[in-house]
């Protein structure tokens, strides 16, 4: 057994818990240096983040990648038994692989920015660490039912997660259940997952200890509940977390110090109350479970019980308005055949018509409250919806049918949700479920006479055709300096709001973190400089960034929280723009992947050359238009380009570029800036002979 922790093993002895002493550890850090790191071979690291060993990383701003710098940096963080097992378990994947399913090991940076928005909306309140070994696997399943239900994202570690999976506990990110490893050391990755939000989405710079050790304690609202069976390695481990603000519940015999002595019933709410984490539960009375927590979920072809549209059957959703006379709160009705009447694998139509009244309840208001279906329906433990309007494409699981459930009760969780979630806007909502497929085809003529009306009220909206945009600080729970300025031809850099998202936003809720912004006077008009914008960011960013431009790369871009869609920076070497979106997992011809670009512009920075976007903002006439626009984009993933094909392609035609598509490279065609050369002179693109960016 390594002896990383010794001086914390004798700190330890005679005694379940003791404050870490740093002190004491650090004193003895010289006498058994030569013991410290036995078992570490030359190089070890972890693929994809840019963040080498974060906690290491975060503390010190040193990228370990070495026995030597491990052992100096070990020495630095005073024998830091988190930096010890991070050492560790790094070493021991490097050497041995990862576990296998289910266990997920460290978390790729792609997926804690795919979080970013969840963190940020409400969706997830904060983060829970469940460690160790439950006597009662009933009670452990209890314990993370209700973590999911009071929209925590939990990680657990070690002897939990077997015993969780044998008593029928789904996990998995997408039920926001993490199995990080099979042992309880592999908690640490809990503690590196909160290093890099801070890096990411916190502005805090790699080295700030102080810092980061504030920004835990104060913006990371994260819990840790232990199981008994912890040796005194792991203890050390999970007593260290307490520097950082984490607040310790015992579920069990461990007893003393400064960790909080709970009942199994009690530890959630305990752990919630102690970060001031407040949520308001109601429970649907339908038989399945509703959290946030279920809607990453996929449910396959041999799980469902029946499906509906997904080009197999016809189906659509339509969220109407309506005078409050003609709506009976509460009410659910079917028409046509019920789930126990349908063929089990069968595709059948489906119509979703949800009728609102409300005093505030503006037409206007329809498709953003429309779009909440599909969040809603994946609220449900047995229920899965993809797409919109009449794209969409709804299952029910198996499970969830022989619980009981039926489309009606499809009906009471809308019908509850929309309820619960905008009681200022919403004084009734009814909801008819349509089956029948003679009546499903009827309605869906209506709806799509709606869809018509909506998109020619929208069409073609420009910057210029409003005097007010929107911001959004949604992400200042983590990012306490950035600010999004959403217009009508540029969305919100993570790709969830668009500007009529944003007015609606501040009409519902006109304290909310979406507020009106004054363009102002005209500065830049290529750059989409605005004094009014100007003034609006610079008192938002709390004084940091005094100027802000909407179109540019190069000349004060807008900020980086950390959860963009996609990265847009200037390639000189070409003349040219390259966009990398984050499922892309290869090294860009800039030398640099994704997370490793990611992690030098976020957390509220102004980073010239380089932009945060969303994936749409490809497509707009605005994208960038201070540097030329579309025609500087000489290289994009084949995934994302194939992914915006038809609209891209359409995009180019209407402007002229017939023919453009094909000129821009992706991975298949230059991997290095050299090859990248080659292919756009190549094809003769239009960047290299347009004005130098630099």
């Amino acid at each position: 057994m390594t002896k990383l922790y010794l001086s914390y093993r004798e700190t330890l002895k005679g005694r379940k818990i003791k404050m870490t002493d740093v002190e004491l550890a650090k004193k003895r850090g010289e006498e058994h240096l030569k013991e410290i790191l036995p078992a570490i071979e030359k190089t070890f690291v972890y693929d994809d983040t840019a963040y080498h060993l974060p906690i290491a990383f975060a503390l010190t701003g040193t990228a370990v990648h070495d026995q030597n710098t491990a052992r100096e940096v070990f020495l630095k963080t005073g024998n830091n038994p988190i930096v010890a097992s991070e050492f560790l378990l790094a070493e021991k994947t490097a050497k041995r692989g990862r576990e296998n399913a289910p266990y997920t090991g460290f978390i790729a940076d792609t997926v804690i920015r795919k979080l970013g928005y969840s963190l940020v909306d409400g969706s997830i309140l904060g983060l829970a660490l469940v460690i160790g070994s439950s006597e009662s696997p009933g009670t452990a399943a209890a314990i993370c039912r209700e973590l999911q239900e009071k929209y925590m994202l939990t990680f657990l570690a070690g002897p939990v997660i077997p015993a969780l999976l044998n008593n029928g506990v789904r996990l998995g990110l997408e039920y926001r259940l993490v199995p990080l490893g099979s042992t309880p050391a592999s908690g640490v990755h809990f503690v590196d997952v909160i290093a890099r939000v801070a890096m990411m989405f916190g502005g805090v710079t790699p080295g700030d200890a102080q810092r980061l050790l504030m920004y835990a304690a104060e913006r990371a609202k994260a819990i840790v509940i232990v199981f008994p069976g912890l040796s005194d390695d792991e203890i050390a481990l999970v007593d260290g977390m307490r520097l950082l603000g984490i607040p310790i519940l015992s579920v069990g015999d461990y007893r003393g110090g400064a960790w909080i002595p709970v009942a199994a019933e009690d530890a959630v709410r305990k752990g919630m109350e102690e970060k001031g984490i407040r949520v308001n539960v109601t429970a649907i009375p339908i038989p399945m479970g509703c959290s946030p927590a279920f809607e990453g979920k996929s449910i396959r072809k041999e799980e469902m019980y029946v499906e509906f549209g997904g080009g197999r059957s016809p189906a659509f959703e339509l969220l109407r308005t309506r005078p409050a006379g003609e709506i009976e709160d509460g009410r659910v009705t079917v028409i046509g055949p019920e789930i126990d009447s349908m063929k089990e694998g069968s595709a059948n139509p489906l119509g979703i018509l949800i009728d609102v009244a409300g005093k505030s309840m503006k037409k206007d208001y329809e498709p953003v409250l429309e779009r909440r279906i599909h969040n809603f329906v994946n609220y449900g433990e047995g229920t899965w919806h993809v797409a919109q309007r009449d794209l969409i494409w709804v299952r029910i699981s198996k499970e969830a049918v022989a619980k009981g459930v039926r489309i009606e009760h499809l009906g009471k969780l809308l019908a509850s949700k929309f309820r619960m979630d905008f009681p200022q806007l919403l004084d009734a909502v009814a909801v008819t479920l349509i089956t029948d497929p003679v009546k499903v085809a009827a309605a869906k003529k209506e709806a799509e006479r709606v869809y018509e009306e909506r998109d020619a009220r929208i069409k073609g909206m420009r910057d210029n055709d409003v005097n007010t945009y929107y911001s959004c600080t949604l992400c200042q729970t983590f990012a306490p300096n950035h600010v999004c300025v959403i217009t009508p031809e540029r969305p919100a850099l993570c790709g969830a709001i668009s500007w009529l998202d944003g007015k609606i936003a501040y009409e519902i809720s006109p304290a909310g973190a979406n507020q009106p912004v004054e363009k102002g006077t005209e500065i830049n008009a290529l750059n989409g400089e605005f004094d009014g914008v100007n003034r609006f960011v610079r008192k938002a960013s709390h004084g940091e960034i005094d100027r802000c431009s909407l179109y540019s790369v190069m000349e004060y871009p807008m900020t980086c929280c950390g959860c963009f869609e996609a990265i847009a920076l200037m390639l000189p070497e070409v003349n040219g723009i390259m966009v990398v979106n984050r499922e892309f997992k290869g090294v860009t011809p800039s030398g640099m992947s994704f997370s490793t670009l990611a992690g030098t512009i976020g957390g509220g920075a102004q980073t010239p050359g380089f932009a945060g976007i969303s994936k749409n903002y490809i497509l707009s006439d605005r994208f960038l238009q201070g540097e030329g626009g579309i025609g500087r984009l000489v290289w994009i993933p084949s995934q994302l380009k194939e992914e915006l094909r038809d609209r891209l392609e359409q995009k180019l035609s209407d402007k002229g570029l017939s023919g453009f598509f094909d000129k821009i490279a992706d991975e298949t065609k230059a991997t290095t800036f050299e090859e990248l050369i080659v292919y756009l002179e190549k094809v003769g693109h239009p960047a290299l002979t347009m004005k130098p960016l630099v």
